[in-house]
């Protein structure tokens, strides 16, 4: 499958059904989602998985499967959540425990960002982060997301830090 865009280690395409092993080692593990409101049931991971390919349809946005180059092994998901409209989008990242600790973070978040931009119709880009979740936190400084505040979150069901960035 050809990657929408790639980054230095890292390729970026939609997920697939085939990917839904590989999801569960990210969204269906209760470690990695702890900061996230809690893992996804594998039964629903091909409902988000078509979610996200509509998304793409519908918005030329969405999250997607983070390929390592070298392995060609999805590793993890990164990209936006879009509620109503691609003037405001989310930046979510969720990588497998294994390849925490080695910059994926960071690079697929700017990748995204550098795509997003690209496109041309996003206006601002916003993202959260539990308060205890270090390593997002510091990630989105680094990427230069401005720290507005701290806001409850229905779907995780806890406040969370939360930051903007808008495209000049």
């Amino acid at each position: 499958m050809e990657f929408l865009f790639t980054s230095k280690r890292l390729g970026f395409r939609l997920l697939t059904i085939e990917d839904v092993e590989a999801c569960e080692q990210f969204w269906g593990n209760e470690e990695v989602m702890k900061y996230c409101g809690g893992s996804t049931d594998s039964s629903l991971l091909p409902q988000v998985i078509d979610f996200y390919e509509q998304s793409q349809a519908d918005f030329g946005l969405s999250v997607y499967g983070v390929v390592d180059l070298a392995s060609n092994q999805v590793i993890g998901a990164a990209g936006f959540n879009i509620e109503d409209s691609i003037d405001e989008v989310e930046l979510i990242f969720h990588f497998t425990k294994e390849n925490w600790n080695k910059g994926y973070a960071t690079e697929a978040a700017i990748a995204c960002m550098k795509f997003a931009e690209k496109q041309g119709s996003v206006q601002k880009v916003i993202a959260s982060a539990s308060i205890e979740n270090k390593a997002s936190l510091e990630v989105l400084g680094k990427i230069g997301f401005q720290y507005m505040g701290i806001k409850y979150f229905e779907d995780t069901e806890q406040e969370e830090a939360y930051f903007g960035f808008v495209f000049k």
